[in-house]
């Protein structure tokens, strides 16, 4: 049992950090030549879960800017703001499942103390 509120914790931190990574990149949004980042939660090796970063290198719009007299290029961020903001239901989810789960088994674990004290 106990073990099982390992792997829940596991989770919460991997959702956690997901959810940092989707707030970065919203947060850039509007950066010229930000590339955003993903982060995937795979399972690890200790039945707990971790979360993998990659950056995205496709490219973003070519914006062409005027700064004093003189025409620039430049990329804008290759972040898609809905597919961050959608991203953010199943992290939400996944987080509270979590810890719906780490509470049910303190509760229990609680019971147990409870009867055998």
């Amino acid at each position: 049992m106990i073990s099982s509120i390992g792997n829940s914790v596991s989770a919460i931190n991997a959702f956690t950090k997901k959810m940092d990574v989707t707030a970065n990149n919203i947060a850039n949004v509007e950066t010229n030549d930000f590339k955003k980042s993903k982060a995937d939660i795979i399972a690890g090796p200790d039945e707990g879960v971790r979360v993998d970063i990659t950056q995205v290198n496709t490219p973003g719009h070519s914006i062409t800017e005027n700064q004093e007299g003189q025409e620039r290029v430049v990329e804008s961020s290759n972040v898609d703001l809905t597919e961050e903001l959608t991203e953010i239901i199943p992290i939400q989810i996944g987080y509270q499942a979590n810890l719906k789960s780490v509470m049910a088994q303190d509760k229990m674990l609680g019971n147990l103390f409870d009867i055998t004290a």
